[in-house]
Formats: C-alpha cells, structure tokens, sequence
C-alpha cells in the first residue's frame, strides 16, 4: 500500500473534547467545531475510513487515518 501524501493531511484540535479545525480546508471557515465524537476520533487512529460533514459549507471528509496532530485524507487539501 502506498503512503498517503502529506498534501492529503489537515491539521485538527482537541479541546474539551471537542474536534476543531483552526480553518476549514474547504472554504476557509475559521474555528469549525466538528461532529466528530471522541469514539470515532479513536475508530480514525484505529485507521477505521470515517466520514465528517463540515457544519460550515455542507462538505464531506473522509478520513482513512487520523494521529495525534492530523487527519489524512483521500483527497489533496493543500496546494
């Protein structure tokens, strides 16, 4: 299986539980509190695909891995 590229990685937050990103890679959104769960925060570092819809532009997300600090992706997010 080849490595997932580092333009397939966003960056995420925790705190308080909560999953954020500081931006939405999408529209730019800033400070987007996800509905991302803690248990499927910990299905994603399983490397378990999981799916999050983005309140801020209706964006879907899939994640195949997440770490502590990024969540990789199938999609490019940087350019």
């Amino acid at each position: 299986m080849k490595p997932i590229p580092f333009e397939n990685t966003w960056p995420y937050e925790k705190q308080m539980g909560d999953v954020y990103f500081t931006a939405c890679p999408y529209c730019s959104a800033e400070n987007v509190l996800t509905n991302l769960s803690n248990n499927g925060l910990n299905r994603a570092k399983e490397g378990v695909k999981v799916r999050i819809n983005l309140p801020c532009c209706h964006q879907t997300m899939v994640i195949l891995e997440a770490d502590d600090d990024y969540f990789w992706t199938n999609e490019s997010l940087r350019k």
